[in-house]
């Protein structure tokens, strides 16, 4: 590979560093390919993160009872290093925030990352120049910045959903997202609560405020499925087993979507409904993701297989709270796990509590915030404290808030306005030498993602070193190749049950954003086609000479 080495040169107004490569993110993705952009390639390399650390999400997404919800220990962490794998010793099946954390932290230490991540800044516009064959990057300092390639490694959930409602501004409370939580304690000790929203991070966090706060009320706007999750702590000699088949679980997880482990080829055809239910009681105990994965074949695509796991699942919470009107308010009506599955850690427990209240937005929508509370249909509700555990304007989001200018000045809001045209989830038509990872149309949080970005890195590689063996300066897909990406993530998605949810899946959370399935569903497909694509020289790209 051709190295440029880093330089600085003089422009009328600030002095531009000039690198083979910028990265944008230092969370999973951005981290992986610093390291191997860098270190494996021998690239001259700078990443920039508005953080103020290493993380990404999960220095951002640090509310109590933040944890990883799939798949469990040791698995949602990098996969390249048997040393990083065999020294790390994670303590639990299902990995809280701070573990994370603390992980994504040592391997910035053994592989000395930091030195070469700006952290406290924000990029703020990033233009390809077609004369130069160069990405330039400014800052929210003003700062600028040079290189032949922008890596996007920006986080398929960043971008954080703070609804609009009537008088929010005018509440004289707290307010935090869960998705930018302060690093501070919060301490709810005597406080009156309100948590919006009951996704992913509202079930987490919902059980942790109700055990200090003097009262907690949840304002539902979806009922949701939630599945154990039977955390427990991982044993020494179950680390060790694993850390000795690392090699093969590892080329498994790449076969199996991202999970290690032979799943269900039981057909539900093939057994009576009893039987049915009998191991449906088995993968609830077992917990995890078990019944979504591991049940029957056809979750997700056998509409009569889905509604009898539906009904089991909130046959189960009808067990677990014990008052039927509120019971009867945590029913989802929507196909089982169409939106993001959910691990549950005494979420449903919690309205059995005498300081938890329930109100069902759908039956009573908030019509204003007060500066002391909410104003719902059935009336005011004093607080004290706002959580918006709205989620995020996900996987697309992140890219949209970048906006990148391509050829002609195009800004990416301009290009997707309508949908986010690209291909492989990597490349945008337009935009050449920009490579995004996890974009939309990848895999994204349909895989592990870790293993996912080292997967997506790896085909960068073959991009840069195919533009060097044969001496071009750029390259970018086609418009063509675009629309046949978008018919084949759209034809298997509409091949199951997903697009029946109105899920950020298919960005129905953020008003106004385009209908359009968010991810790949066969990663194990996507990761040979990327294979595909580079072993034949990249038929679906053009290329420029050198400049």
């Amino acid at each position: 590979m051709v190295i440029t080495s880093e330089t600085a040169h003089a422009t009328s107004d600030k002095a531009i560093a000039t690198y083979d490569a910028i990265i944008i993110g230092a969370g999973f993705g951005g981290l992986y390919a610093l390291h191997h952009l860098r270190d494996q390639m021998g690239l001259s390399v700078r990443s920039f993160d508005g953080a103020s650390d290493v993380g990404g999400t999960w220095w951002y997404n640090r509310y109590p009872g933040a944890r990883v919800d799939a798949p469990s220990s040791p698995f949602y962490g990098y996969t390249f290093s048997q040393e990083l794998v065999d020294e790390w010793v994670w303590p639990e099946t299902q990995s809280k925030q701070s573990d994370v954390l603390a992980y994504i932290e040592h391997v910035a230490d053994k592989f000395d990352l930091r030195k070469d991540i700006q952290f406290d800044t924000f990029v703020t516009d990033a233009r390809y120049d077609e004369d130069t064959q160069h990405w330039t990057i400014e800052t929210d300092s003003g700062e600028r910045a040079t290189a032949r390639f922008l890596v996007c490694a920006i986080g398929a959930l960043f971008v954080a959903n703070k609804p609009d409602y009537p008088g929010i501004d005018d509440f004289a409370g707290d307010i935090h997202h869960t998705g930018r939580w302060p690093h501070e304690p919060v301490s709810f000790e005597g406080k009156r609560v309100a948590v919006i929203g009951t996704g992913s991070s509202g079930v987490q966090v919902v059980p942790e405020i109700a055990k200090t706060a003097d009262h907690l009320t949840v304002l539902q706007r979806t009922p949701q499925y939630a599945l154990p999750a039977r955390n427990k702590p991982l044993a020494e000699e179950e680390l060790d087993q694993y850390r000795k088949d690392w090699s093969e679980l590892r080329a498994s997880m790449r076969k199996r979507g991202g999970w290690p482990f032979r799943t269900s080829k039981l057909a539900p055809a093939d057994h009576t409904f009893d039987e049915r239910q009998e191991r449906y009681e088995e993968m609830w105990e077992r917990g995890g993701m078990h019944m979504a994965i591991n049940s029957f074949t056809g979750v997700y695509t056998d509409e009569d297989l889905n509604e009898e796991i539906s009904e089991f699942v909130r046959s189960k919470i009808r067990a677990t709270v014990n008052d039927p009107e509120t019971a009867d308010k945590l029913m989802p009506s929507y196909p089982f796990g169409t939106k993001r599955l959910i691990l549950d850690n005494g979420y449903f427990e919690t309205f059995n509590r005498d300081n938890v209240a329930l109100v069902d937005l759908r039956e009573n929508p908030i019509e204003e915030f007060t500066k002391t509370g909410v104003r719902t249909t059935d009336g005011e509700h004093p607080i004290d404290i706002l959580v918006l555990a709205t989620g995020f304007d996900a996987v697309s989001g992140s890219m949209l808030k970048l906006n990148p200018k391509g050829r002609g000045g195009v800004p990416l809001k301009e290009k997707w306005a309508e949908r986010f045209d690209n291909n492989l989830g990597m490349t945008i038509a337009g935009y050449p030498n920009l490579f995004m990872i996890h974009g939309p149309g990848s895999p994204g949080v349909f895989f592990t993602m870790p293993l996912g970005a080292e997967l997506q890195t790896a085909w960068i590689e073959s991009c840069l070193r195919h533009l060097d063996d044969a001496n071009l300066g750029s390259m970018e897909t086609t418009e063509e190749a675009e629309a046949n990406w978008d018919a084949e993530v759209t034809g298997i998605a509409n091949r199951t049950l997903y697009p029946r949810a109105d899920s950020w899946y298919m960005g129905a959370n953020i008003p106004g954003k385009p209908r359009q399935f968010l991810g790949h569903l066969i990663g194990s497909r996507y990761f040979d086609r990327l294979t595909e694509v580079a072993e034949a020289g990249f038929p679906d790209f053009t290329f420029e000479d050198r400049r």
